[in-house]
């Protein structure tokens, strides 16, 4: 399998299959295909973890793309304006991403629902209460929402981020909700209740747009009826 992200804005992964090789992702993310390919739309993993998915912002069913043939092509899309991010999970270490990032990956990639471990971190977390962690071995592609900064945090070493602002962590990394100090802060701060509170170490992936605070925007400035 190779692959090709081609375009900025809202860019595509482009890959190229031989024949058995294969691809998946959640319904609806497929741009165009060559002939030569078979679609086949499944729970992958079962019933329960469809339903996982659902709540971890993905479709219940899962479409796995076979090529039936050597050179046949196919391109995945992002959803919103960003960047398309590829890692390969053979040299990395298991991820725990937000809901929503996944975007296609080879099937010896795995993914699957978790939970945080505090009730309060998915209660309140912009990540929601049930997370995606991704291992195996592959190449797996994530969106993220405007540009893309990644952080190396030390043992013990501690990021605070805005709630929507997180990707992608290594499940080394401790995952918890802080709420903000101050009454004032709480009210007038403009930044919410709430802030990640990213514990070492381990790689952390962050985006510079929360698309949830910038369609709440779009969503203020329309006239009422």
């Amino acid at each position: 399998m190779e692959y090709k992200i081609t375009g900025t804005t809202m860019p595509v992964v482009d890959v190229s299959m031989n024949r058995g090789e294969s691809m998946y992702t959640q319904s609806g993310a497929m741009a165009w295909m060559s002939e030569g390919i078979r679609m086949e739309s499944n729970m992958k993993g079962g019933l329960m973890k469809g339903i996982g998915r659902m709540f971890a912002g993905e479709s219940l069913f899962m479409a796995t793309y076979e090529a039936e043939e050597n050179g046949v092509n196919i391109a995945f899309a992002s959803t919103v304006a960003g960047e398309i991010l590829p890692i390969d999970l053979g040299e990395s270490r298991p991820l725990i991403c937000q809901k929503g990032a996944f975007l296609c990956a080879q099937p010896t990639v795995n993914l699957e629902t978790v939970f945080t471990k505090k009730f309060s971190a998915g209660l309140f977390g912009g990540e929601g209460f049930i997370l995606q962690k991704v291992s195996g071995n592959g190449m797996l592609f994530l969106e993220v929402d405007g540009d893309r900064v990644e952080k190396q945090l030390a043992p013990g070493e501690v990021l605070k981020v805005d709630t929507g602002n997180v990707v992608a962590f290594e499940d080394t990394v401790s995952y918890s909700i802080e709420t903000v100090k101050g009454i004032k802060n709480i009210f007038f701060g403009g930044e919410g209740l709430f802030l990640t509170k990213l514990t070492g170490p381990g790689r952390v992936i962050l985006q510079t747009q929360n698309f949830n605070e910038f369609a709440g925007r779009i969503i203020s400035m329309m006239p009422a009826k």
